[in-house]
Formats: structure tokens, C-alpha cells, sequence
């Protein structure tokens, strides 16, 4: 995901796209455990989805305080 696109969501949508990617993750290692994944590159991708997510979530939160 990119962080333009995240920028365009809302703050609920972001922490609804936050819970949905660590679900994702958490399976993403199972089935890496289980057996190899065909992309491992793809739990990389995972975690760096929801770091963004989580800095655009703390940056409004930070705005919010500011004002």
C-alpha cells in the first residue's frame, strides 16, 4: 500500500486496515512455518504496510493534540 492511498483513507478505516494486515501477517508466518511460502518476501511487505499505517495513525493522533 502506498503511503498517498493511506493518506486518502480515514482514521477508522486505517486502524480497520491495521487489524485486517496483522491478520494477514499472523497468517502470512503460519503458513511460512507450516511450509514455504511462495513470495517470502511478501511478510516483509506485511510488516512495512502496517509500520506505515500505524505512522499515519500516530501522526493524526499527534495533529489532533496539537490543535
Amino acid at each position: 500500500m502506498k503511503y498517498a492511498e493511506i493518506k486518502e483513507l480515514t482514521t477508522e478505516e486505517i486502524k480497520a486496515r491495521i487489524a485486517e494486515e496483522k491478520s494477514n501477517l499472523t497468517k502470512a508466518k503460519f503458513s511460512q512455518a507450516v511450509s514455504a511460502l511462495e513470495n517470502p518476501l511478501k511478510i516483509k511487505a506485511l510488516r512495512k504496510d502496517i509500520a506505515r499505517l500505524n505512522t499515519e495513525l500516530t501522526q493524526r493522533n499527534n495533529a489532533a493534540s496539537n490543535q
